[in-house]
C-alpha cells in the first residue's frame, strides 16, 4: 500500500467551492499548481472518503506504468490520484475507464508539475476534465490561521506558501530549500534545461526585473544565454507558476502603447529570497520595495480570480507620460489599479489612472479606478477608490 504523508491542518481554502462544482459535472478534475502550495491537502481533506495514492514512490509508479489497467481497476470507484505527471500515459488508460464509467467525480489528479500533468491530460481527456489551480495562500486565507495581523513588511517577506505558516518555519530557510528542491527535483527532468547553475542565475536576474516589461534580450544578455533559451526558460517559470506574464491592455485605444508584458513573481516571499533580502529590515529601505508590492498586488488579484475556478483576464498599460500598472478586464467594465507601496497618498499616484480613464472616456468603455497602497485608511478621493494593502480584498476582483 501506498505510504500516506503527513500533511498538516487544513484551512478552508478559496478554491475549495469550484473543487466541489467542478466534481459535479466532470470524472476527471486536475489540481495542479506550484510544489507546496496546498494541493494534497485541499484534495485529501474534500475527498476523505476516497483511496488517495501518491505516483512519487517509485514501486507505485512502476505499478501505475507497468500495469495501468491493474492500478485503475483497484481503483475504479475513484481516486486521488497524487503527482500523476510521473506516469504520463496511465491517462490515455483513465480515459478508457471513464468511457466505460462517466460518472461524475472519480478521480482527482493533482501535480507539481503543471507542464507534465497538462500535456499528459491535454492529450488524453480533454472534454472529460474539469481543470483547476491552486497557488499559495491568498492574504484572505492567511486569515483564517488566526493570531495578530501581519504588518506589511512581514506579509511581503514572509509570503504565502502555506507550510511556513503551518509550520512556523523561518520563511529564509524554508524558500531557500524550496527552491533547491526546485531546482534538483523539478526543473532537473526538463530537456531544455541542462545546466541547474545557469538557470539559477537566470532566475535570480528575473527576480530583479519583477513588475518591470519583459526584454528578453537584455535579460538573455544579462545570463549570457540565447534569446530562445531565455525565452524558453521564462516559459518554465510561467508553467511552473512561479511568475506570470501580464500583456499589454489594447481595447482600439489611439495612443502609441508599448506593447511587451509585464512580469511579475506570484510569491513575494520567493521574490525576496531571490533577491537575497534577509530580513524585513532589508526590504523596508530595499531599491525594489516598490516593484515587489506591485508584484504582490497581482498576484493577490491573480490568486483571487484564479481560486474562484476562472481565468484571470489581466494587462498593464504604458503610453508616453501614462503608465497605469494593472488592468482587470471584467468583459463590461474594467478595473484599472495603481499600486504603491508608500503610505502618504501622494497626487503623483493618480495621474496615470486619470490619464487612460480619459482615452477610454473617449472610447465609452466602462471603467472604475482603485488605488492600492502601503497605508491603513480606505477612502474615496475623486473617481478613485483607495484601498490599504490589507483590505483590498474587500473589492470584487473579478
Amino acid at each position: 500500500m501506498p505510504s500516506v504523508e503527513h500533511e498538516p491542518p487544513f484551512i478552508e481554502r478559496d478554491l475549495a467551492a469550484p473543487l466541489r462544482e467542478r466534481l459535479r459535472h466532470y470524472p476527471v478534475v486536475t489540481v495542479t499548481g506550484p510544489r507546496q502550495s496546498g494541493k494534497t491537502t485541499l484534495c485529501r481533506t474534500l475527498l476523505a472518503d476516497r483511496p488517495y495514492v501518491s505516483l512519487e514512490g517509485m514501486d507505485v509508479r512502476a505499478y501505475a506504468q507497468e500495469d495501468p489497467r491493474g492500478f485503475l481497476h483497484e481503483y475504479r470507484g475513484g481516486a486521488v490520484i497524487d503527482e500523476v505527471q510521473r506516469a504520463p500515459d496511465l491517462t490515455s488508460y483513465l480515459q478508457e475507464e471513464v468511457d466505460r464509467d462517466p460518472a461524475p467525480g472519480r478521480f482527482v489528479l493533482t501535480g507539481s508539475q503543471h507542464f507534465g500533468l497538462s500535456e499528459a491530460v491535454s492529450q488524453s481527456l480533454a472534454g472529460r476534465v474539469g481543470v483547476l489551480h491552486l497557488l499559495p495562500l491568498g492574504f484572505n486565507e492567511l486569515a483564517r490561521f488566526g493570531g495578530p495581523a501581519p504588518e506589511l513588511l512581514d506579509c511581503l517577506w514572509t509570503g504565502a506558501y502555506p507550510r511556513i505558516h503551518h509550520r512556523g518555519i523561518p520563511p529564509d530557510v524554508w524558500l531557500r530549500d524550496y527552491f533547491t528542491t526546485y531546482i534538483e527535483r523539478d526543473v532537473r527532468s526538463l530537456r531544455n534545461v541542462t545546466d541547474l547553475a545557469a538557470f539559477s542565475a537566470f532566475v535570480r536576474l528575473a527576480a530583479g526585473r519583477t513588475a518591470t516589461e519583459v526584454n528578453l534580450s537584455a535579460l538573455a544578455g544579462d545570463a549570457g544565454v540565447r534569446h530562445n533559451t531565455a525565452r524558453a526558460w521564462l516559459s518554465v517559470l510561467e508553467t511552473s507558476f512561479l511568475v506570470t506574464q501580464v500583456p499589454a491592455f489594447r481595447r482600439n485605444l489611439r495612443k502609441r502603447q508599448i506593447k511587451a508584458p509585464k512580469l511579475h513573481f506570484l510569491d513575494s516571499g520567493l521574490l525576496c529570497h531571490l533577491l537575497g533580502i534577509r530580513s524585513r529590515e532589508e526590504l523596508r529601505h530595499h531599491p525594489l520595495r516598490g516593484q515587489i508590492f506591485e508584484s504582490w498586488v497581482v498576484s493577490e488579484v491573480f490568486k483571487t480570480i484564479t481560486h474562484r475556478g476562472r481565468e484571470p483576464r489581466l494587462g498593464h498599460y504604458r503610453a508616453p507620460r501614462i503608465e497605469v500598472d494593472l488592468v482587470v478586464d471584467r468583459g463590461q467594465r474594467l478595473i484599472l489599479v495603481e499600486a504603491k507601496s508608500g503610505t502618504t497618498i501622494a497626487s503623483r499616484f493618480f495621474a496615470g489612472l486619470r490619464g487612460l480613464a480619459a482615452s477610454l472616456e473617449e472610447a465609452e468603455q466602462s471603467f472604475e479606478q482603485r488605488l492600492v497602497y502601503g497605508g491603513d485608511s480606505r477612502h474615496r478621493r475623486n473617481d478613485t477608490e483607495i484601498f490599504p494593502w490589507n483590505r483590498m480584498l474587500e473589492a470584487e476582483w473579478g
